[in-house]
């Protein structure tokens, strides 16, 4: 499924464009990623958001 709406991160507005029409920046998609219970990085997205070495 694709995303369709978007934000701007320099002016906090939501937009359906790829390129913010008041800044002309870009956008991204605000939408956190699917979670799934066969995740094979999640050991090392957890030790960059705790900021320390997981023992596993």
């Amino acid at each position: 499924m694709k995303w369709k709406l978007r934000k701007c991160p320099v002016d906090e507005i939501y937009t359906m464009k790829e390129i913010c029409p008041k800044c002309g920046g870009s956008t991204f998609v605000p939408h956190p990623p699917r979670f799934s219970p066969v995740d094979k990085y999640v050991k090392y997205r957890l030790e960059s958001k705790l900021g320390r070495k997981l023992d596993c």
